[in-house]
């Protein structure tokens, strides 16, 4: 996924919480580091630390000291793109370290569009303005969360419909992430409601995404159904609050997502692994469940809709689809900011809303790891980020 940093996506006028800081920091060096990320055309990931000039905020402009940005699934997807991380060196100097990997030649053609280009990284973060456009002067001096592209750096800048302004008081870490995950499982409510089911199968489920829609849900009278891959991660759902919670690595895993199916009578599901057999197995366990509601067999199955949406790739090999689910069945990609386009305004501003009202609450995020920009660089570090392993979030404060 990438965000130009100059166009970031189109959302209603920024919101101010509370308060008001009259704090300026004048005279501040608009000279910034930002982690970058470049694919060769001979198949050579290269990440580093480029020194940039970024420019005295205009009007409708913000400049902002970025104070904390996490590592998400989809910045990984740009930081690192293919590379065969067995192949992870570090190289450059102690001043300029670089971080350099290979790319497999047959995957080269799936990234051609970004082949020799110097990409910034960094989905969403959140810092403190230091410089304003002259019809924003007010804002100088507060806290802002953001969205648009280029956050793993040291300065920022931007304009106020990208930003939620936070209440004072309020942490970096606390409103680093405020859009990515708290808009994504909003998301997937909205797409629920829009497409007319009753339900959500999630999986996997313990993430800190995960978490949110388990705390959304519960608020909103929601039925949903939550797959995770282990004993210990079922026993964290179930502590905050969450109903039908399986474990796919449970030997009697299919009966029991048939009986949360029909329990819940659940048609849509959102698939963050991607690859293997879980769309399959979903697919199949909704479509045994409406069969037996068949007054008579039918060669086509039934006629109970079933759709599932992958919306990432843990599993980043070949989807296999199994099928056992008659023809009325639909598989999808689902993006953060293409849903938010197709939404009315008026639903994705009272969805910021709520992530500004529960930002301490349902939308809170956790953090294993607190890094820097030049940590990225480091194998180890790296190689521990690509992981994605559940309850493990890395953030950057540059």
């Amino acid at each position: 996924m990438r965000l130009d940093k100059d166009t970031p996506p189109r959302f209603p006028a920024p919101m101010t919480i509370t308060g008001r800081n009259a704090h300026r920091e004048d005279n501040m060096p608009h000279d910034s580091l930002e982690l970058r990320s470049t694919i060769t055309a001979d198949g050579t990931l290269r990440v580093n630390l480029d020194r940039v000039s970024v420019p005295d905020p205009g009007k409708g402009e913000l400049l902002v000291r970025v104070e904390a940005a996490p590592v998400n699934p989809s910045d990984l997807g740009l930081l690192f793109g293919p590379a065969d991380m067995a192949t992870l060196k570090a190289e450059g100097t102690k001043d300029a370290p670089v971080l350099t990997a290979s790319v497999p030649p047959h995957l080269l053609p799936a990234v051609s569009a970004r082949l020799d280009q110097s990409m910034p990284v960094g989905n969403e973060g959140a810092g403190t303005v230091i410089a304003a456009g002259p019809d924003l002067q007010d804002l100088i001096g507060r806290r802002v969360a953001m969205i648009g592209g280029a956050m793993y750096a040291e300065l920022r800048l931007i304009r106020p419909e990208a930003c939620i302004v936070l209440p004072e008081g309020a942490g970096a870490a606390e409103g680093a992430a405020l859009f990515v995950n708290p808009l994504t499982a909003l998301g997937f409510v909205e797409t629920m409601r829009a497409e007319g089911h009753k339900a959500i199968v999630h999986v996997p489920a313990a993430s800190n995404l995960g978490q949110m829609l388990v705390r959304i849900c519960k608020a909103d009278g929601i039925e949903l159904v939550n797959i995770v891959r282990s004993p210990a991660q079922a026993e964290l759902l179930r502590g905050i609050g969450a109903t039908h919670v399986l474990d796919s690595s449970a030997p009697d895993f299919r009966r029991t997502l048939e009986e949360a199916i029909a329990a819940t009578e659940a048609t849509l599901a959102f698939d963050a692994i991607g690859g293997g057999e879980m769309t399959s197995t979903i697919l199949n366990a909704i479509e045994a469940v409406a069969a037996r509601s068949l007054e008579s067999y039918d060669r086509y199955g039934s006629s109970t809709m079933k759709q599932v949406y992958v919306y990432g790739a843990l599993d980043t090999g070949p989807t296999i689809l199994k099928r056992g689910f008659g023809f009325t069945w639909g598989i999808g990609g689902w993006l953060l900011f293409n849903a938010l386009k197709r939404m009315d305004p008026a639903i994705v501003q009272r969805m910021r809303e709520r992530v500004a009202a529960e930002m301490t609450t349902t939308f809170a995020s956790h953090y294993t790891a607190t890094i820097s920009l030049a940590d990225v660089l480091k194998p180890e570090i790296a190689l521990a980020c690509q992981k994605k392993a559940t309850g493990e979030k890395y953030l950057i404060t540059p």
